[in-house]
């Protein structure tokens, strides 16, 4: 098969993974600079072109879109799915996921275990969002935010009342989530490949941070999961209708809580950790199911 990476920088550990095995596979693998890219938006004759040539011929394409250029790569994307090009993932489970506050209201209508998490416009509600999710320490998250920037905890009620009304005075939309104080800074990585889940790690944050990101200085370790966590990271994904999908829970009180689902999740750190060829599971779903037509969103919403 021919197919598409999307990136930025097809250098990066997760790309040269997926570059490798697609080729030990007996596949042309083709890096394309998303933001490079410029298409003929034609009836019924879509085109897509890069760097002074017409892009076709590719049997699938795997997005691996930053958080930065969201829109323009899942416009690009979507002309690969007018194309007739199956997607790993779909540029409708992209945007949902994307979307901090609309992928939380979907896991939510879903029945997916979530922290309680308050959301408002009006800064004169402040001392309601902070009775909604329990008072202080409480979790305060841009909702453009990615690897744990943009994320504070406030441990007091006048502390959180001040970022809150901080960031809503410069007009910029946050989530409010109760803290789980027993997950002690760690977290699990879960990584699912169609309805499969083929690998989970621990991540621990550094030392006196409560964010538990590898980009943050954390650490990760192989970890086993109980039953009700292996299904609530395999319902997260198809919440969001993601084949390939990195869902991210704590342990809480009150069962796994499901806290982002990242539909562009890194190799390096869950290979390192487990063991696992994830890179070979992506390319072995790609050929499972990689067939002209096959972009309809599987999700709702």
């Amino acid at each position: 098969m021919k197919i598409a990476l999307l990136t930025r920088n097809p250098k990066l550990y997760s790309h040269q993974r997926l570059i490798e095995t697609a080729a030990r596979r007996g596949h042309e693998m083709v890096p394309i600079d998303y933001l490079k890219c410029y298409m003929n938006i034609t009836s019924k004759n879509p085109e897509l072109r890069y760097l002074g040539e017409t892009l076709e011929g590719f049997d699938a394409v795997i997005p691996r879109i930053g958080a930065s250029h969201t829109f323009y790569g899942m416009a690009v994307l979507r002309q690969f799915e007018m194309m007739g090009v199956y997607p790993v993932n779909e540029s409708v489970a992209i945007g949902r996921s994307r979307d901090k506050l609309r992928s939380l209201q979907l896991l939510a209508r879903d029945g997916v275990g979530l922290p309680v998490t308050a959301f408002a416009h009006d800064s004169k509600r402040t001392d309601d969002l902070l009775a909604i999710v329990g008072g202080a320490p409480v979790v305060i998250k841009l909702l453009e935010g990615t690897q744990g920037i943009g994320v504070v905890l406030s441990e007091t009620h006048k502390s959180a009342k001040s970022v809150i009304e901080a960031f809503h005075g410069a007009d910029i939309a946050i989530l409010v989530q109760e803290f789980i104080k027993e997950a002690e800074g760690r977290d699990i990585r879960a990584f699912v490949v169609g309805r499969t889940l083929v690998a989970t790690m621990e991540r621990k944050g550094s030392k006196g941070d409560f964010r538990s990101n590898l980009h943050r200085g954390g650490s990760a370790s192989m970890i086993e999961l109980t039953p009700l966590e292996k299904a609530t990271a395999l319902k997260a994904a198809r919440s969001m209708g993601l084949n390939v999908a990195g869902v991210d829970m704590l342990r809480s009180d009150h069962g796994p809580v499901v806290m982002e689902v990242n539909s562009s999740p890194g190799l390096e750190g869950i290979e390192k950790a487990t063991g696992v060829d994830v890179a070979e599971a992506i390319i072995r779903f790609i050929e499972r199911h990689a067939r002209p037509g096959r972009t309809r969103t599987k999700g709702k919403g």
